[in-house]
C-alpha cells in the first residue's frame, strides 16, 4: 500500500513539473482583436475565443485603441487551482516578470506585477546593479526586506545584474555584443545559470562562425541545452 502511495505521489509531482515547464512555451504569444482594456488585465479575442490576460502599468500604456489589433506576449502560469495568462507588450517586460517568478524567493506573479507597473525595465535593472534598494522598496507591496532579497538574489546568486550592467547603454555594446546579452538574459529568465547559458551560446558562434540575432541563439541555444 505504501508502495503505491508513493508512486502515486512521485507520479503527481512528475505531473505537475511537466505543467511547469510546459507553462513557459505552451502560450507564447496571443493575436487578435483587443475587446477589452483595463490597468490590470486585458481581453484579447482570438478567432471568437476571448482570453483573459493580466498585464502590468507598463504595458497597459502600451496598448492600442480597443477594437484594434494586438499582439501580446504571454507567459502561462499554472497553478493546483488555476491556469493565469499574463501578458507583456515587450519581450524586456516578459523576460524580468520571469527573472522575479522563478529566481527570487518570496516573489510571486502578483507582485512581479507591481514590479513592472511601479518601475520601468530599465529603471529597474540600473536599481538592482547599483543596489538602490531605497528605489525598489518605494514600489507598492514591495518594501524594504523584499527589495533587498531581490537586489541580492539577481546580483550575486543569478548573475544577471551583471549581463545588464554589460548591456547598458553606458557600456555601448555593440550589435553583437548586444544580441549575446540579450539571449543571455532570455535563457536566464526561462530558468538556465548564466554559465550554462554563455557555453551555449559560445558554442553555437563558434560553430556558425559568425552572431546570429537574438531570437535565433535563444532557439539554438535551447537546442544544446535540452
Amino acid at each position: 500500500m505504501a508502495s503505491v502511495r508513493k508512486t502515486h505521489v512521485t507520479a503527481h509531482l512528475s505531473f505537475r513539473k511537466g505543467l511547469l515547464q510546459e507553462s513557459v512555451i505552451m502560450i507564447a504569444f496571443l493575436e487578435g482583436v483587443l475587446a477589452e482594456a483595463l490597468p490590470t488585465h486585458i481581453i484579447v479575442n482570438v478567432h471568437g475565443v476571448g482570453y483573459h490576460v493580466m498585464i502590468p502599468l507598463s504595458s497597459f500604456e502600451r496598448l492600442p485603441v480597443i477594437g484594434s489589433q494586438v499582439k501580446v506576449l504571454t507567459q502561462l502560469v499554472v497553478r493546483e487551482d488555476s491556469h493565469t495568462l499574463f501578458g507583456f507588450m515587450s519581450i524586456g517586460e516578459r523576460d524580468l516578470f520571469r527573472l522575479l517568478v522563478h529566481h527570487v524567493t518570496g516573489v510571486g506573479p502578483k507582485m512581479a506585477l507591481s514590479v513592472l507597473s511601479g518601475m520601468s525595465v530599465e529603471m529597474f535593472k540600473a536599481a538592482v546593479v547599483v543596489g538602490d534598494l531605497a528605489a525598489i522598496s518605494k514600489i507598492s507591496g514591495v518594501g524594504k526586506k523584499t527589495a533587498e532579497r531581490i537586489v541580492l538574489e539577481l546580483k550575486d546568486k543569478v548573475g544577471v545584474a551583471a549581463e545588464w550592467e554589460a548591456a547598458s547603454a553606458a557600456n555601448s555594446p555593440g550589435p553583437r555584443d548586444q544580441a549575446i546579452h540579450d539571449a543571455v538574459l532570455a535563457l536566464i529568465s526561462l530558468g538556465y545559470k548564466q554559465v550554462e547559458a554563455h557555453k551555449a551560446i559560445k558554442l553555437i558562434i563558434d560553430k556558425a562562425g559568425a552572431t546570429p540575432g537574438t531570437e535565433d541563439l535563444v532557439r539554438l541555444a535551447l537546442k544544446v541545452l535540452l
